[in-house]
């Protein structure tokens, strides 16, 4: 036997499955209508009003002959540009010099006086004349063989009247080179 009273005992469970779900009521949907999406048009037109402007202003000056602070016409050359000397269209002329150990001290860039010296007999002094000054150094081509006449090729950029008298002295005379 026991000292304790029994529990109470418990309602009989429900024998019908659980009551039906009242429904969703009937409402309009609610849209969110996003922040990134707004700014991103909102940037696009301001982009757009900036480019429109900005095309509207460079055509009004270009229709108005913009003028500079000291009256002459924009992007025209000042007196003192149209005095110099429009500047030398620059070329690659190849140079056969004749003292190859000569060459191999030359390096990209370097500027080198190119004197011709007339071959004449030996013994026999010839004149030397310098026949371009300041050429830039563009090129030193590596030859794996040595040259027979024991000289080298260097590429200077010269002016192109002075390529064509490199190449005229090279054909009459021996050249050599001094670094400026």
């Amino acid at each position: 036997m026991s000292l304790l009273p029994s529990p109470p005992p418990l309602p009989p469970l429900p024998s019908s499955p659980a009551p039906e779900p009242l429904g969703v009521p009937p409402f309009t949907p609610v849209r969110v209508r996003g922040g990134a999406h707004r700014l991103r048009r909102a940037m696009r037109r301001r982009r757009r009003a900036l480019a429109a402007g900005l095309a509207m202003t460079a055509a009004a000056l270009a229709a108005s002959g913009a003028r500079g602070a000291d009256g002459t016409e924009a992007g025209a050359p000042t007196a003192a540009q149209r005095e110099r000397r429009p500047a030398a269209e620059m070329v690659s002329a190849p140079v056969r010099i004749a003292d190859a150990a000569t060459v191999r001290l030359l390096r990209p860039g370097d500027r080198v006086d190119v004197i011709a010296a007339a071959d004449s007999p030996a013994g026999e002094a010839s004149d030397a004349r310098v026949v371009a000054s300041g050429a830039r150094v563009a090129q030193v081509p590596m030859t794996r063989e040595p040259v027979g006449d024991g000289g080298a090729l260097v590429v200077l950029s010269v002016p192109r009247a002075t390529a064509a008298a490199l190449a005229g002295a090279g054909a009459t005379s021996r050249l050599a080179v001094t670094v400026c």
